[in-house]
């Protein structure tokens, strides 16, 4: 019997020490395509990344073009995504895990959400086209890009949140009930600072696939090249804040790479490789942030 113990031991703590060894192998085959990713658009790319390839405008000459308007597209596209998709997503997740009865609406509901969390980008170009750019007649603009990747967003972030705030104790949630708070106080003061930090690497996660998409903004007619900026959202005449860039035309950093790489010449292949790494830079920064938000809001939870 002893024998027949030490045996299943020793065959546990061999299993334990394989699944780490792959876990670990898994985590250095991924780390290691990222830094072959990072250094080969660095090698190819930084030869072209300098200050006048940042502020200059698309050409015909490659060694004259820049990714001024598409880094400003990609920019304003992003901050709508990120303005309409995070509230929206939150406040989807908290009524469904906190407030929805347990029924069979929330039950498809739910089976829903999962599968257009997988459904081909390219489909909601096409819903976007059908719903944003004629219906609503908001044209091939900024604010349809931003509401098209809003909806390509929403159901991951969605997910990870409900996950998230699955993750708080119930205790939590009984010791605030014990002293009076009603559900709504519970949740603002209790249950969504401490799913802080799982909401943020949904956000960041769905943001970060959105950022690198072309096949929706083809769709709904986004321009691989433009010699111009959308009007500015400050002026300087009253009110000060202006919303025509929302229905501006733009350019986005992959379409621009797209527009780049189809180009026979070498020299246009370099400025894809450059503008790529802008890309991964600015992808990398979004998680950088996200990093630092999560570990701000943990470390005031716990004190």
């Amino acid at each position: 019997m002893t024998q027949d113990m030490h045996r299943l031991i020793a065959g546990n703590k061999r299993r334990d020490r394989f699944f780490g060894w792959a876990g670990l192998a898994a985590m250095v085959f991924a780390v290691t395509i990222l830094l072959l990713l990072l250094v080969t658009l660095g090698l190819e790319g930084g030869r072209r990344l300098s200050w006048e390839f940042l502020t200059s405008y698309p050409s015909r000459v490659p060694e004259r073009a820049g990714i001024l308007p598409a880094c400003v597209g990609t920019v304003l596209v992003m901050l709508v995504t990120a303005v309409t998709s995070v509230p929206l997503g939150v406040a989807a997740a908290v009524y469904l895990e906190e407030y929805a009865p347990k029924s069979r609406v929330t039950a498809v509901i739910e089976i829903n959400i999962a599968n257009l969390a997988g459904v081909p980008s390219i489909v909601y170009g096409l819903m976007a086209l059908g719903l944003f750019v004629y219906p609503l007649h908001l044209g091939h603009s900024i604010l349809t890009a931003g509401l098209t990747l809003t909806l390509l967003c929403l159901p991951v972030v969605i997910i990870v949140a409900r996950e998230a705030i699955r993750t708080v104790p119930s205790g939590i949630r009984e010791a605030a009930y014990a002293l009076g708070a009603t559900k709504w106080q519970t949740i603002r003061d209790h249950v969504l600072p401490y799913s802080t930090g799982g909401i943020l690497t949904g956000v960041i996660i769905a943001l970060s696939r959105a950022v690198g998409e072309t096949a929706p903004l083809i769709t709904i007619g986004a321009l691989s090249f433009i010699a111009f900026l959308p009007s500015p959202p400050v002026t300087a005449t009253p009110p000060f804040l202006s919303v025509r860039w929302l229905f501006d035309p733009f350019a986005v950093l992959p379409m621009q790479m797209f527009n780049w790489i189809s180009r026979p010449q070498e020299a246009f292949h370099l400025n894809a490789a450059g503008a790529g790494l802008v890309l991964m830079l600015v992808t990398l920064a979004m998680n950088g942030l996200a990093y630092y938000i999560r570990y701000r809001s943990r470390r005031r939870i716990r004190w």
